[in-house]
């Protein structure tokens, strides 16, 4: 194997290479941080680096936010945690609705999953759809961005469902949504006053609800 590198590319300002970042448990170098994380395309944390980061950063974190933060978290505090896992407000999975069946029903599993795995949203975009598995309790969604198609459906992908909801043009009212009985698939929204804004969406649940909805990619 032939390889050709100059290891010190990568501190000089005008290096040319493409680097991956990562940071380890270990007191840091501010200066060897700020020329690196200029140049980084991708930049990560080994668990305890975070407190590292955090604190070399002192008053400008914001600035310098990990793409990625892993390990087992026996090493970072938990001030640092909910710092830099309050800088994300959803996860959006691109792709997982179309092509084989399963697969698609492989997806909304995952979501199942994902409940128990982070308190973020999960959505997943694919085509002119959108699926997000809601928690049990109350979720109000905002649906005047202009982007929502005219459909909007709520499916109880998991076990029956109690559910109360405003905003709809066919509204729930404690009625239980389950396959076999009720599915409130081709609904829509609550029709408004031309010019007006959309109302939005509120629905109670008692298990995971799947809410899915229409996206009009002519707008994008």
């Amino acid at each position: 194997m032939n390889e050709e590198l100059t290891p010190l590319d990568c501190l000089l300002p005008s290096g040319t290479q493409r680097i991956c970042l990562i940071i380890l448990n270990q007191p840091l170098d501010e200066v060897y941080l700020r020329v690196l994380w200029s140049k980084a395309l991708l930049k990560a944390c080994a668990d305890g680096a975070a407190n590292h980061l955090y604190n070399i950063t002192d008053e400008i974190q914001d600035s310098f936010l990990p793409d990625y933060i892993s390990g087992d978290f026996d090493s970072i505090t938990p001030e640092v945690k909910a710092f830099y896992s309050d800088k994300v407000d959803a996860i959006v999975t691109l792709g997982g609705l179309a092509g084989r069946f399963d697969q698609i029903m492989a997806s909304v599993e995952t979501l199942h999953h994902a409940l128990s795995m982070t308190q973020l949203p999960l959505l997943i975009i694919q085509g002119t759809s959108l699926a997000y598995l809601l928690r049990p309790g109350n979720h109000k969604l905002e649906v005047n961005t202009g982007l929502e198609g005219d459909w909007c459906s709520l499916i109880p992908a998991g076990g029956p469902c109690q559910t109360i909801t405003s905003g709809l043009k066919w509204n729930l009212n404690n009625q239980v949504l389950q396959f076999g009985k009720i599915v409130s698939t081709s609904n829509s929204y609550e029709p408004t006053e031309p010019g007006a804004p959309r109302k939005p969406v509120t629905v109670t649940t008692d298990q995971p609800l799947l809410w899915s909805m229409g996206i009009e990619r002519n707008m994008l």
